[in-house]
C-alpha cells in the first residue's frame, strides 16, 4: 500500500468515527448539563466543598466561581511542585525552581499544558498523577462549563441565570471526561502504553551506553490529555514516544480523542438551543477549517523541496518513523487547531510554509474545532461577529438564534477577540526587543524568529505545543508565558460569561423574511470567512516575518 493511500484511507477512518459518535454523543452531552438529579458521588463533593448545586449563578457568580476555583488549582499545584521531594514516590526528584513551579502551574490550570521540562526526569508519580493528571480533568471541565453557560444565554430569556458553575463543572468531570478517559486508559495499556508506580530502570544498552527509563501512570494520563484537549506529555516527547503512543492504531485513537468532545459540542449546542440545524452550521465551519489545514499541511509537507526530502517521501527529520509524513501532518494539524499540546513530532522540523499553516490553527483562536469548551465558545463569539458584519451589509439590527447583537453585546465579543492577539504580538514583541528571544532560538533568522512568535502564540492562546528550538525553560519566558497562560485563559471567559449574562436577559425576538438564517450554508460560509479575515488582518505581518518569509526564500 502506497504512504498516500494510507494516509487517505488513515484520515477517512477518523472522520467517519468522528460523524458516526457525533449525534449520540453531542445528544448525551445536552442530557448531562440539562439533567435535574444529581449523582451520589456528586452530592458528596457538592458536600465537600460547600456547593450548593441547585443554586442559579448570574455571571459575575458563575465568574467568581471559575477564577477562585483556578486560583485554588493554581496555588496547589505550584505547592506541590515545590516540596515534591519529601512526598512518597518521588523518585529522587529535587522540588522545581519557583519560575517553573509558576509558570507549570498556570500551564495546567488554564489547560494549556505548556511544558518547560522533561517529565520523566522532573516530576515525580505524586506530582504527575495527584497534580498535573487532575487539572487535565478539571481545567477541561471549567472550559466546558463556560461553554455551556453561553449556550444557556442564547437558550434563556429574560433572566440573567446561567446555570450553576460547581454542577457544570461537576457533571462534566464525573460523566463525561472521567468515563471516557478510563475506557480509553485501558484500550491504551492493552496496545502497550505503561501504566504502574514502579522506580526507574537503569539499562545498558547493545552499544553499551547507560540509559534510565521511567515508568508511571502514563496511559491513564494520556487518556485525559487528549480527551481533555490539555496535551501535556509524561515524557518529554510526549506522543513520540512509545510508552505513550505504541503504535498505529494508539496514534489515530488519540487523535480521535482530542478531536471527540470539540467535535461533538456543536450537536450538544444545537440542542440546547432548540435547533439542531444551528449546530450543524458551527460543526460545518469548523470542519471545513479543519480539513484544509491537513490537506495543506500534508501537501506542503509531501512536497517539500530537496533531493533527499523527495527521495525519504517527505522531509523525515523530526517526524516519527513509525508513523511517516501523513500521520504526523494530521496529528500536527488536529493538535493546533484544538487546545492541545500534544504532539506526535516536532514542529520545529515542519518546513516554512507548513508550519506557518500550524502556527495559523492556533492563530485563528483555536475554534476548529478548538479545545473542550473553548472551541465552541470560540467560535460562538465569531458567529455573533459574523452576523454583525452581515447586518451592517444589509442595513438591519444583527440577530442570531433570536438575540439582538447589540452595542453591549457587540463590544463584548470585540473584546474577547482582541485579548489573544494582544498577548501573542506584545510578549513577542518584548521578548525579541528584550533579547531573551533570540538568545533561546536554537534557528537564526525566519525559522528563529517563528520560534518565539510559535511560542508566544502557543502560550496566548492556551494550546501548549512549541517549536522544539525554542529554549523556553528560563526564569523570563517562565514568568511571561505564565502570565500569557492565564490572561489568555480568563480575560476571554470574562467577556464570555458577560456576553452569556447579557443574551440571557433578552427578550427573543421573532423571525421574520429579513432575518439572517444562520443555519444555511451562505452563513456557514460567511463565518468561515469572517474568521479567515479577522486573523489574516491581524497576524499577517508576522507571519510574514516568520514562516511565510522562510517558505518562500526555502
Amino acid at each position: 500500500m502506497s504512504p498516500v493511500l494510507a494516509d487517505v484511507l488513515q484520515a477517512s477512518t477518523l472522520i467517519a468515527a468522528l460523524a458516526l459518535v457525533h449525534r449520540p454523543f453531542g445528544d448525551y452531552m445536552a442530557a448531562v448539563f440539562g439533567a435535574k438529579k444529581h449523582l451520589r458521588v456528586e452530592r458528596w463533593i457538592y458536600r465537600s466543598v460547600g456547593a450548593n448545586p441547585d443554586v442559579e449563578m448570574r455571571w459575575p457568580a458563575y465568574l467568581r466561581a471559575v477564577l477562585a476555583f483556578s486560583l485554588v488549582g493554581v496555588l496547589f499545584l505550584y505547592l506541590l511542585q515545590r516540596v515534591q521531594d519529601d512526598l512518597p514516590l518521588s523518585l529522587g526528584f529535587a522540588p522545581i525552581s519557583p519560575d517553573q513551579a509558576f509558570n507549570t502551574a498556570a500551564s495546567f490550570v488554564s489547560n494549556t499544558n505548556w511544558q518547560s521540562y522533561s517529565g520523566e526526569s522532573a516530576m515525580s508519580h505524586v506530582t504527575q498523577t495527584a497534580g498535573l493528571a487532575v487539572q487535565n480533568f478539571v481545567s477541561a471541565a471549567v472550559g466546558i462549563a463556560v461553554a455551556v453557560a453561553l449556550v444557556r444565554g442564547f437558550a434563556r430569556s429574560r433572566t440573567g441565570e446561567l446555570g450553576n458553575f460547581w454542577a457544570d463543572m461537576v457533571r462534566g468531570t464525573i460523566r463525561i471526561l472521567l468515563p471516557i478517559s478510563v475506557v480509553a486508559a485501558i484500550v491504551l495499556v492493552t496496545l502497550g502504553a505503561v501504566q504502574n508506580f514502579g522506580d526507574i530502570h537503569h539499562i545498558t544498552t547493545l552499544t553499551g551506553d547507560k540509559q534510565a527509563l521511567s515508568p508511571g501512570a502514563v496511559a491513564s494520563q494520556e487518556a485525559i490529555k487528549d480527551l481533555g484537549t490539555n496535551g501535556g506529555g509524561y515524557y518529554n516527547a510526549n506522543s513520540a514516544h512509545p510508552f505513550e503512543n505504541p503504535g498505529g492504531f494508539s496514534n489515530l485513537l488519540e487523535i480521535f480523542l482530542l478531536l471527540l468532545i470539540p467535535f461533538s459540542l456543536p450537536r450538544t449546542f444545537g440542542r440546547m438551543v432548540g435547533s439542531v440545524k444551528q449546530g450543524y452550521a458551527i460543526v460545518s465551519a469548523m470542519a471545513v477549517i479543519w480539513f484544509a489545514g491537513v490537506l495543506a499541511v500534508t501537501w506542503l509537507e509531501f512536497a517539500h523541496p530537496g533531493t533527499a526530502s523527495q527521495l525519504a517521501g517527505g522531509a523525515m527529520e523530526g517526524k516519527e518513523q513509525r508513523f511517516g509524513e501523513g500521520a504526523s501532518s494530521l496529528f500536527a494539524v488536529s493538535t493546533t487547531m484544538t487546545s492541545t499540546g500534544s504532539v506526535n513530532s516536532f514542529h520545529d522540523s515542519f518546513g516554512g510554509l507548513s508550519g506557518g499553516v500550524l502556527l495559523l490553527g492556533m492563530m485563528l483562536g483555536e475554534i476548529a474545532p478548538g479545545g473542550v469548551g473553548s472551541g465552541l465558545y470560540g467560535m460562538l463569539i465569531m458567529a455573533v461577529i459574523a452576523v454583525f458584519i452581515a447586518g451592517l451589509m444589509v442595513g438591519r439590527t444583527p440577530e442570531y438564534l433570536g438575540k439582538k447583537i447589540r452595542t453591549r453585546e457587540i463590544k463584548l465579543a470585540a473584546c474577547y477577540i482582541l485579548v489573544t492577539p494582544a498577548l501573542v504580538l506584545i510578549g513577542t514583541a518584548l521578548a525579541m526587543a528584550l533579547g531573551t528571544g533570540e538568545s533561546s532560538m536554537t534557528n537564526v533568522g525566519a525559522h528563529g524568529f517563528s520560534e518565539v512568535l510559535y511560542a508566544y502564540t502557543s502560550g496566548s492562546n492556551n494550546n501548549g505545543s512549541a517549536f522544539a528550538g525554542f529554549a523556553a525553560n528560563t526564569p523570563y519566558h517562565n514568568t511571561a508565558l505564565g502570565i500569557c497562560m492565564l490572561l489568555g485563559r480568563f480575560l476571554p471567559m470574562v467577556f464570555v460569561l458577560a456576553l452569556a449574562g447579557s443574551l440571557a436577559e433578552q427578550k427573543p425576538v421573532p423571525a421574520t423574511v429579513g432575518t439572517l438564517r444562520t443555519e444555511k450554508p451562505l452563513f456557514t460560509g460567511l463565518l468561515v470567512g469572517a474568521i479567515l479575515i479577522i486573523t489574516g488582518l491581524t497576524f499577517f505581518p508576522a507571519l510574514a516575518l516568520g514562516p511565510l518569509a522562510e517558505g518562500l526564500t526555502a
